[in-house]
């Protein structure tokens, strides 16, 4: 199954989980079993039919571009980042 990663900020809502195994063939699928596991995370990563601005969906180590609609393969790994920023 995916892994999906939880960002620090919405550890809160998974009961500390830093990662979470679930079913899915889509990252909507996927985010949509969560959600099933850990009500309210959906509104966290999804906005619409988007991810949310300000976060970032990397599977497998690429940055989605097809947003909730991107594929999933069974033992994929999903990261939800923020941006960073700072620097000189």
């Amino acid at each position: 199954m995916p892994t999906l990663f939880i960002p620090i900020e919405m550890r809160k809502l998974t009961n500390g989980a830093k990662s979470i195994e679930v079913a899915g063939i889509t990252l909507r699928d996927a985010v949509s079993e969560l959600n099933g596991l850990f009500p309210g995370i959906q509104d966290e990563i999804f906005s619409g039919t988007r991810i949310r601005p300000g976060l970032a969906a990397v599977i497998d180590g690429e940055q989605t571009v097809e947003g909730p609609r991107a594929k999933l393969k069974i033992n994929s790994e999903v990261h939800f980042l923020k941006p960073i920023s700072g620097g000189c």
